[in-house]
Parts: C-alpha cells; structure tokens; sequence
C-alpha cells in the first residue's frame, strides 16, 4: 500500500532521504523524537499541515532545486517515484525549434524534481515502449502540437519566465536554462511568449536577458559565472550544445549550470577551469559532451572529475527516480587452462549513456549476439542514472555477453592521452585520481563490472592507483593506437592485477582484428598459453559481423583458438602467471553446505543479487558453505559478500562467522575470525596459505538467525 505523510513544516529539517545498497529509506524524526523509515518506493505523497510551503494542484510540496535530498555517495539526487502514469509528449516527428525543445527539456526538469510527472520522447532509435515497460512505468502520449496544453497543467509551479534571444549568440539558451532552474522559471525567447500566451499561459517576465549585449561563450559564460555560478549546485555540471537540450532536464532540477565551452580555446578553458576548479573529485562530474572529446574530457581529469557522456540521453529526472538494485546476473563458470590461444573482444562505445540507452539497444538485438563470447562496454553511472537499464540488459545477456566498463571507470577520465602525447592527470601524483579511482571501485561492484577499458594509458603511479582501490577488478586494458615506437607491453601491478593493451584497439574491421591477432597467433607453438585482446568500433563491427571471428581465428590455428569472456580471459591469463584469481570461478569446483533453502552454488555464482543468494534454514547448528578446490592453492585472500550487498536490510548481514582452510578436508585451521560484522562486504588478505578446501562458518547469522551469503570469493594461485 503507498503511504501518504502529513507533515508540519517545522519537521522540515528532519526529512531526508538515505541511500542504502539496494534499497532508498525515507527518515521522519518526529516531534518525540522517534524515528520512522519508510522505503521510498512505498511513497505516494508528502504534504505539509502548514501554508507555508507552496502546494501544487496534486498537493504535492513543490521543491526548489536547493531542496532535493543528495546523499553524498550518489552522482544524482534521490527523486520520489515517479507518478502512477506520466505524461509524454512526442517530439520526433515534431517541428518543434530548438528553443522550444530547450523549454520542454527544462520544464520535464523542473516538473519533475518535486515528482517525476513528464516523459519525452526524442529519439526513435529503439521502440518506443522499451524503456518505460523497463522501468514498469505507464506513459500517456501527446503530440508536441499539444505541447503547449501539457505545460498550462503546470503552470503553477513555475515563478515565471526567463526572456531570452539566440541573436547574438546561441550560448543565451544554456544561460537562460541555468537560470530557469534555480528560479523555477520557463526559458523563453519572443516566439515562445507568444505561443504561450496564445495558449492561455500569461507567465511575467521574471528575467529579461534580452537587453544583455554578449556576443561570445566567453561572455555569456562570465555573466553566469558573476551572477549565477555561486547559487548553482557545483555537484554536477552539465556541457552542451545549446541546441541538444535533452539532459536539461536533471540539469533543471538540480540547479546546476550548463555551460559550452572548448577547452582549446584559452580564454574558454580559463573560465572552464574555475568551474572545475570548485567541484570535488570523487563526488562531482559532468555531464554531457564537448566541443572535441580528447581536450574536454583531458580537462575535467585534469581536475580529478569525470566525464559521463550523454548528449543525447533522455528522461534521466524519470528513470533515476526508479529505485532498485542492479540485478547481476550470474557468471558461468570458467574453462580449465590448457596450452592454447585465448582471445577476447571488446565493443565500444559504452561509455556514452545516450549510446546504451538508445544504439546498443538495436545493436543488442542483433542475430549474431550471444553465438560468440563479447565483452559490451557499459558505464557504471548508470547505476544511479537508470539502474533499471543495466538491469534490462543483465536479463537479456546470455552467458557469452560479458559486461564491462567503458572508459576508464565511473565515467570517461582520460590519464593519458596517447594521440597528443599528453598527461592530463599528473604522471607522478595520486591526489587527482585516487578519488576517482575510489568512486570507480563502489560503482564497479554496484553494477557487476570486473573490466576496465581505460583511454589510453595510465602511468606506473596511476596504476597502483587503481590497484590500491579497486579492489573489484580483474583486470585493466589499456589503448595501444601504434603511435608510439613499438608496442606497449603487458604488465602486472602489485603482483595481482593484470594490466593489458588492446591490440589493436578501436578497429573497424573483423578482417582488422584478425590481421592484428595473427602477429602473435603465427608464433603460438603449443607449449604454454597465448593471450590476445582487442577491441571493435560498435559502429562498424556489430555481433552480426564479429561471429565471423570464430571461423577466422580458427584458421590461423586450427583447433587452438578459444574466444573467451573477459572475466574469463583475466582470470586465465592470471592463472598462467601464477597470479591470484578467483577460485570459486573454476569449472571444477565443488561447493557444498550445511542445509539450506537455496542451492549451494549460489553462494558462489558471481551475483549478490537477491534472486542469486544462499539462504540457510534457520535452525540451532552454525550455517557454512564449503569448497573443495580439487588440488591445492596457496590461497591470500577471500571476499565474502553479506545480506546488505544483495539489496536487503542490513540488519540480516552475518554478524560473527569463520573462514577455515584445509588440505585434506579433516584437519582445520582458521585463516580469519570475525565478530560484530555490521559491512556488506568482508575482504580480507591473509597470510598465503596452502590449501585445497575453504570453509565459511556462520555462527551469529544477524537479525532473523536465518544465514544469508551472497557472494563468495575465494583468491588463490599455483
């Protein structure tokens, strides 16, 4: 049943929101000061007893852009759920201008930051039905002739109007939008008042810009910065063509600036750079695009921020607003080593999440998919940004579609920039990208990525970077584009993560990949295991194109070429240089445990998701699962992931329990102990140890008494 909260204003300061793993807890202290936690989800409505606070004709408290509930680990805010049915209007097939599109994506924005009403549509690239069916959400469409209509059912959340002309310069649009959120304005130019008026909407002018005489970005941008730039959210920062408005919508609804500025223009980067220069690494990104990638996505590294790409992705007030944890899916076990070729390929260009939300949509249908192993770049942020979308994928993967992140973690950051022969962080100093680096590790494992493509290379402090935080990875690939002498070189960073280049890297051709995979394939003699890796341009060779790879390879060297995953080709690749991997992948692994409702195996398939955990029957014996190795490993480290990383309460984490090693299964020795656990995730580093089975002991299991494990993971090594 959705609950409806009556509340006082003066409870106002006691209203928040809190972000947990899988779940959004509503918290309303109360004037006795008891505490009430009710999920987000199960929200209808908030409304204040007082007149204080303006109400809209749902009752619904109308939100100011300052007001939104942002946790601090969150790239977005924490929206209510969206409404029972939206309104969506159809601007694909519309004449509307390009201002007209900046008014509705700004409005969408500031409509739905007090409660997600208003879908747009703006592209025709997948069905149409497809995101909101993935998102459970109902939608009623208009056509943008009754675009105008739609906004009048609005009107009474909005301040007025910001007047605007394009005239002197186009950048007039993003400043007007900038504007309009903070102050819950509609950006209009002439031709919009009118229309509006016409419609029945007569909105005062609450911000004339039409009398300012700028002519350039330089000028429009410094007037925002001057005026506007210290009331802006400095959390998230949107760069845009003024004429491709489809992220003004979160944009809007969190007060945030929008600027266009190209970094290779110097007095444009100088007023970037302040900008940049007042966000925090680790926390704040942009969204958007640039005027040229390599210098605007090196600029924000340069600052330790991130770039999440999204020119042209749509709705993000909407299906950020859609709570839920991923759902990983499992991952199929791995195949047993041997002496032959192992080659793995990656797709672009799934750091874009306009790309994954509309191109890798039809491109994920293809025929050719699943026949082959491929490894689908996808961004991580889109954990936050539409959990429900990397869910949609997860469940139409097969188990030859690996999923892992584009470039170079949570959102695109550019450490070196291989065609200019540039650092754009610091070859020699961690302070820039160790935040990133440690935002990247809880994303990583939020959205099941065990792979990072990183643009284009990282430098030997860069890479302990990554080693050091992040600890979910099995590997990173770096972009070799032959513009060096020679090769780059594989490499292994801290003795446990496998560093690799992709050779070749952004190719256009099946017949590319096989040409380069030769250059070593030629020289395999069968006496110990070859590994090659590349990666494919999504936009020349599709899964229809790339199954042809099987027959290709296998012709080089008949019976000795096998395309694997990625997860899989780490994990390989770490077993052949004696490096630690995750045991509990092998194919012959055995797991057994004490009795339970679930399947033992799903202790350690390669999900925490709720429908992938190990629950035991709650009973007066300890709960445990156990692994038999079938020969021995010098084991170092294991990762036990509880009841909280599958989305559930976290009071149902196991709270006491062992880790035991064995040789022969008889004779026990405890490798780790650990009491009053209250973290989702245990990863522990042991002492190496030599051993064939691995024992976990539950012996407080939490709230219930009913164990729950989630995931296992088991490191060990020859």
């Amino acid at each position: 049943m959705r609950k409806i909260f009556l509340l006082s204003a003066a409870l106002l300061g006691t209203l928040q929101l809190t972000a947990q793993t899988g779940s959004t807890t509503m918290l309303t202290t109360l004037t006795n000061g008891a505490d009430i936690r009710t999920d987000v989800s199960e929200v209808q409505r908030i409304t204040f007893a007082d007149t204080l606070y303006n109400l809209n004709s749902d009752g619904h408290r109308i939100l100011e852009a300052d007001e939104l509930c942002w946790p601090e680990d969150r790239l977005l805010p924490l929206f209510l759920p969206p409404a029972t049915t939206l309104r969506a209007v159809d601007m694909v097939s519309s004449s509307l201008t390009d201002e007209e599109r900046v008014m509705l994506c700004t409005f969408q924005g500031i409509v739905n930051r007090t409660c997600p009403r208003i879908l747009l549509y703006n592209h025709n690239e997948e069905p149409r039905t497809t995101w909101p069916t993935a998102h459970n959400l109902r939608a009623s469409t208009v056509s943008a002739s009754r675009a105008y209509a739609l906004v009048k059912l609005y009107v009474d959340e909005f301040n007025g109007l910001v007047l605007y002309s394009n005239e002197r310069s186009e950048h007039y649009s993003n400043l007007a939008a900038t504007i309009a959120g903070l102050e819950r304005l509609l950006p209009v130019t002439a031709d919009i008042r009118a229309k509006l008026v016409a419609a029945g909407i007569d909105l005062p002018v609450v911000v004339d810009l039409t009398t300012l005489t700028m002519n350039n970005a330089v000028g429009v941008y410094t007037y925002l910065y001057d005026n506007y730039w210290s009331r802006c959210n400095h959390r998230l920062l949107i760069s845009l063509r003024p004429t491709i408005p489809y992220v003004h919508d979160i944009g809007a609804a969190c007060g945030s600036a929008c600027v266009w500025l190209d970094p290779r223009n110097g007095s444009e980067r100088l007023l970037l750079d302040k900008m940049l220069r007042d966000m925090t690494p680790g926390r704040d990104f942009v969204l958007g695009w640039y005027p040229e990638e390599r210098s605007g996505v090196g600029e924000a590294t340069r600052y330790g921020l991130s770039t999440v790409p999204a020119d042209f992705f749509e709705n993000t007030t909407v299906y950020s607003a859609v709570p839920g944890p991923v759902k990983i899916a499992p991952v199929p076990k791995r195949p047993k080593l041997e002496n032959k070729v192992y080659a793995t390929v990656y797709i672009s260009d799934g750091d874009n999440i306009q790309y994954c939300q509309h191109a890798m949509a039809k491109i994920f249908e293809q025929s050719g998919r699943g026949k082959i192993p491929l490894n689908w770049t996808i961004s991580p942020a889109l954990a936050d940004i539409s959990p429900m979308m990397l869910n949609y994928y997860y469940r139409k993967a097969t188990t030859n579609d690996c999923f892992v992140s584009g470039p170079s973690g949570l959102g695109y950051a550019m450490p070196y920039d291989a065609h200019n022969a540039r650092y754009y962080a610091s070859s020699t100093s961690a302070n820039l990208i160790a935040p990133y680096t440690q935002m990247t590790q809880r994303y990583l494992e939020r959205s099941g990525l065990r792979v990072v493509t990183i643009w284009d290379n990282v430098s030997a402090t860069q890479r302990k970077v990554y080693a050091d935080n992040c600890p979910y990875l099995y590997g990173l690939t770096i972009n070799d584009w032959e513009r060096q002498t020679g090769r780059l070189t594989y490499s292994i960073q801290d003795d446990h993560l496998p560093i690799a280049p992709l050779y070749p890297c952004y190719a256009n051709g099946v017949d590319v990949i096989t040409d380069f995979f030769n250059r070593d394939i030629k020289n395999f003699t069968g006496t110990e295991p070859m590994f090659v890796t590349g990666q494919a341009t999504v936009w020349d060779a599709g899964p229809d194109k790339l199954v042809e790879l099987k027959d290709k390879l296998n012709a080089l060297s008949p019976g000795n070429v096998s395309i694997v995953r990625a997860d899989h080709w780490f994990s390989l690749y770490s077993e052949a240089h004696h490096l630690p991997f995750n045991l509990a992948m092998l194919q012959d692994v055995e797991i057994t445990s004490s009795p339970a409702s679930t399947k033992a195996g799903l202790a350690a398939d390669g999900s925490p998701s709720e429908d992938y955990i190990w629950i035991s029957k709650a009973d007066e014996t300890d709960a445990w699962v156990q692994f038999d190795f079938k020969e021995p490993y010098t084991l170092s480290r294991y990762v036990v992931r509880h009841a909280e990383a599958a989305g559930l309460a976290p009071q149902l984490n196991s709270r006491d329990f062992t880790i035991e090693t064995s040789l022969d299964g008889q004779t026990w020795t405890i490798a780790g102990s650990h009491a009053l656990n209250t973290a989702p995730v245990t990863d522990a580093t042991i002492t190496p140890v030599q051993a064939r089975y691995l024992r976990v002991n539950v012996t407080n299991a939490g709230a219930d008494g009913i164990a729950r494990i989630a995931d296992i993971e088991v490191y060990g090594a020859h």
